[in-house]
């Protein structure tokens, strides 16, 4: 190739790089770099990611500058002679010591976030137990003694089929976590059934939920707003509709959130003693049903053939009542039917059981009270 176009070759890439470069200002907000994040560790972390990513870019610098001045300079058509630089003491030395000094470079601050990215014990001011489900996650406060599940939003649910013009496509859940800015929250996961993995960017926590095991991280939240995350591990037909919310407020209004959940809790143990009517059971069932059966059995009850059987006409549903209570209280082993003691509370499992036996084409006529979900217990 003569020098003319290997010049001309040289410009044209130069050339793309620029314009790619340019393309890259005007559309900024599509960034492909790390997550910088509000927690300190985030901010660690994507600090050590840039010292690594510069060095990297130094080093192919150097390689290129190297290769493209020797290509340049010691051409054949100049009539350059190829030196022989075989067992070379010196050389050796060079290209021993180099790498080893880089590693020693990236070792000491990568060992430093390391140990304070493991350290999720010392200090925790919050103890937050976060428990995978498929599809759904299941928080519990340890030291304040409030848990609680979050779904998808209907809302999100609604929009599965029409992503346009939806800021958090399927990123909104109907019960956000809610917590409290500049306290460590320890977090403690595990799950259920499957693996799962709790994802949140802009704190920096990504951790595997395993059954049968315990595996925790932290951080601290430094500034107030919104953080949406997801499950991150596949975990069955559901696992893009596994969001995360994060909300992080002032103390104060943690606090008074916190209130209003125990508030809460006391209301729910309460309208488990009330007497419901069959119309009020129906309403509340059919809510239960689309958050947490729908995506299984269908939202008109078809199921899906040879996966999910139907709820019309199915011979549990119009079977006795006690047999189909007890499969959503204690799931069916060997199946993805899951047992919904731990997730539903004893309204909504005699909500739910109502509806689906006098609805979605089925008209059993009878129905179950919260009271006796609770006696069963």
């Amino acid at each position: 190739m003569s020098f003319k176009k290997l010049t001309a070759r040289w410009f044209a890439a130069i050339a793309g790089v620029l314009s790619m470069l340019l393309v890259s200002v005007a559309n900024a907000e599509y960034t492909l770099n790390l997550t910088e994040g509000v927690t300190p560790i985030s901010r660690d972390l994507h600090g050590l990611h840039m010292v690594v990513f510069w060095i990297c870019v130094a080093i192919g610098s150097a390689v290129f500058a190297v290769m493209a001045w020797s290509i340049f300079f010691h051409r054949k058509s100049r009539g350059v002679k190829a030196s022989n630089f075989h067992e070379s003491t010196k050389i050796e030395i060079i290209w021993t010591l180099a790498p080893l000094l880089i590693l020693i470079a990236v070792a000491i601050p990568a060992t430093s976030t390391l140990l304070d990215l493991e350290d999720a014990k010392t200090d925790a001011d919050i103890n937050l137990q976060v428990t995978g489900i498929q599809w759904k996650w299941k928080y519990k406060f340890v030291d304040e003694d409030v848990e609680f599940i979050s779904s998808l939003a209907q809302s999100s649910r609604d929009v599965v089929k029409d992503p346009l013009g939806n800021e958090n496509y399927l990123l909104e859940v109907d019960e956000p976590i809610v917590l409290p800015i500049n306290k460590k929250i320890r977090f403690l996961f595990h799950s259920n059934d499957v693996i799962h993995a709790w994802f949140v960017p802009a704190l920096a926590v990504k951790q595997d939920a395993i059954p049968g095991f315990i595996n925790d991280s932290w951080a601290i939240i430094e500034e107030v707003g919104t953080y949406r995350g997801q499950c991150a591990e596949l975990c069955g037909i559901e696992h893009g509709f596994m969001p995360i919310v994060v909300e992080a407020v002032t103390q104060a209004d943690y606090e008074k959130w916190l209130n209003g959940k125990k508030a809460q809790a006391l209301a729910v143990a309460a309208a488990a003693e009330e007497k419901w009517s069959m119309e009020d059971l129906i309403a509340k069932g059919e809510t239960v049903y689309k958050v947490n059966c729908s995506g299984c059995h269908g939202v008109t009850g078809a199921g899906i053939p040879n996966v999910f059987p139907a709820m019309t006409g199915s011979d549990i549903v119009l079977g006795d009542i006690a047999g189909h209570i007890d499969i959503i209280v204690n799931g069916k082993a060997g199946t993805a039917m899951a047992a919904f003691k731990t997730m539903l509370s004893d309204v909504d499992i005699a909500a739910v059981v109502t509806y689906e036996r006098n609805a979605l084409g089925n008209s059993v006529g009878d129905m179950v009270q919260p009271s006796a979900i609770t006696g069963l217990r």
